[in-house]
């Protein structure tokens, strides 16, 4: 039992990505796709979780790509504080059903992000929706979706930056 317990998080998740359960996201290649007459207007959202101290937003608040073309979008982190913080996003999008056809090809949620003391930083993400969304009919009516991103403190990141900050301090 607590082996399976064990084994179901990445079972889940594995299942999330091969699917788009749950607004989850998929990995894409930057290889050409056919670009569609459709467009679907994306809208940018951001959190924080309560203890993380960044200040996070989406640069623009939406934009109208056509299916298969390459959208870039920009989020910006800022750490307030006196400390250098590393954080993880994690990411859906809505509507759900969606979410399998929803691709990035880089982000700036696939590896952990550093912020020292005051900085500010633009985080790119770059993206496209698979033209395969035209064929199935359970999104006909889909014009909109959003893609939304929550930043976590990673604490054991943030922990080694500070025993490394204060190792070179003493030296």
């Amino acid at each position: 039992m607590v082996a399976l317990s064990f084994a179901a998080v990445p079972l889940y998740q594995a299942f999330c990505q091969v699917t788009g359960f749950g607004g989850t996201t998929q990995r894409g290649e930057a290889a050409s796709r056919p670009v569609l007459d459709r467009t679907i207007k994306v809208r940018f959202a951001a959190n924080t979780d309560r203890a993380m101290p960044w200040d996070f937003q989406p640069i623009q608040g939406s934009q109208t790509i056509r299916i298969g073309a390459n959208g870039l979008a920009f989020y910006e982190a800022h750490n307030p504080t006196g400390q250098a913080i590393t954080g993880t996003a994690t990411y859906n999008v809505t509507p759900f059903k969606a979410g399998q056809y929803f691709a990035k090809v880089d982000c700036f949620c696939f590896t952990e992000q550093t912020l020292t003391a005051g900085q500010r930083m633009d985080m790119p993400v770059s993206y496209y929706i698979d033209p395969a969304i035209a064929r199935d009919p359970n999104l006909d009516g889909v014009e909109e979706i959003t893609l939304s991103y929550t930043f976590f403190v990673d604490e054991r990141a943030t922990e080694r930056l500070r025993s490394q900050d204060a190792n070179d301090a003493a030296d």
